[in-house]
């Protein structure tokens, strides 16, 4: 059966970067995206909460009729993609596929380069040695990688235009300005791009892996021509967070309105959508069973 809808994984907001590039050269393609956001970021988790977290999202990308899921971000596509890949889609004739963006990440990277890659990413991304390894596949180039952890969260707040987003960029692109290539290793940080190259010299090239990922699944789908047919250009978003926020931080990520964004949260282990988004205060007790009273046993105490 053909399947027209493709499946777009990000721990939060900073995937719609890699959809507004897939938008852009797939027009005609539908898309489902999941933004883990009621439990974002991801970058300081570790790696068996990041396996069971990109379980749940991709099998509920799966349950909403996803046969390709693209895992946009990096951090899992560092740590968890090829557990993602053996448990889901074992085999080539697989009616299941998920691919990731680090390797296509690495290619642009080497390609644009002249020897000296900086790479710039959550702590985890960094931590995991994934794109050290992969460009190591693809040439002898030097590479330095470096964690930036305040990044995202700046992006999230919306203070990407800010002096605290161009501080931060400085500071950690310190030591970095012999690189010819800065790969941006984050789905967030191409919302940072311009200060990137405000604050480094102009000799050093600042890459946004979003349109290489983008090509490379427009030549995937080329070699597995029928896997995802075109539809009509829809984007439905789901996301474990408060939807409404996630529609206004979302929209200024992707360029354009999310008209449909749906709440998902885990239930019985499964993420499933919920119709309505509780948002506690105060303190919050659990309903539990009281516990039983012990027993006591022989005569009791005078």
């Amino acid at each position: 059966m053909l399947r027209a809808v493709i499946g777009v994984y990000d721990s939060g907001f900073g995937g719609l970067t890699v959809l507004r590039a897939l938008r852009a050269r797939l027009p005609d393609h539908d898309f489902v995206y999941l933004g883990d956001s009621g439990r974002a970021p991801y970058g300081g988790r570790d790696a068996d909460t990041i396996l069971d977290f990109s379980e749940q999202c991709v099998e509920r990308l799966f349950e909403e009729g996803c046969a390709l899921v693209i895992v946009a971000c990096h951090t899992v596509s560092c740590v968890a993609l090829r557990h993602l890949q053996q448990r889901y889609a074992p085999s080539k004739q697989s009616a299941r596929r998920i691919l990731g963006v680090t390797i296509p990440a690495a290619e642009e990277a080497v390609g644009s380069s002249a020897g000296h890659i900086a790479v710039l990413g959550t702590a985890r991304t960094i931590a995991s040695g994934t794109f050290d390894a992969e460009i190591a596949k693809l040439g002898p180039h030097r590479v330095t990688s470096r964690a930036a952890p305040l990044l995202a969260p700046i992006v999230e707040e919306g203070w990407e235009d800010t002096e605290i987003a161009r501080l931060a960029i400085a500071k950690y692109v310190e030591g970095l300005e012999d690189a010819d290539t800065l790969l941006l290793a984050c789905t967030h940080y191409p919302l940072l791009e311009r200060t990137f190259r405000e604050v480094l010299p102009s000799s050093v090239r600042v890459l946004d892996p979003g349109p290489a990922v983008a090509r490379a699944l427009e030549k995937w789908l080329a070699r597995h021509p029928g896997f995802v047919t075109a539809g009509s250009g829809s984007i439905r978003a789901l996301c474990t967070g408060e939807p409404a926020t996630f529609r206004k931080h979302g929209e200024r990520m992707l360029g354009a309105p999310l008209s449909t964004v749906q709440h998902v949260a885990l239930i019985d282990g499964r993420l499933a959508h919920r119709d309505r988004v509780e948002i506690a205060t105060g303190q919050v007790v659990r309903p539990s069973t009281p516990p039983e009273a012990p027993s006591v046993a022989g005569h009791a105490r005078r």
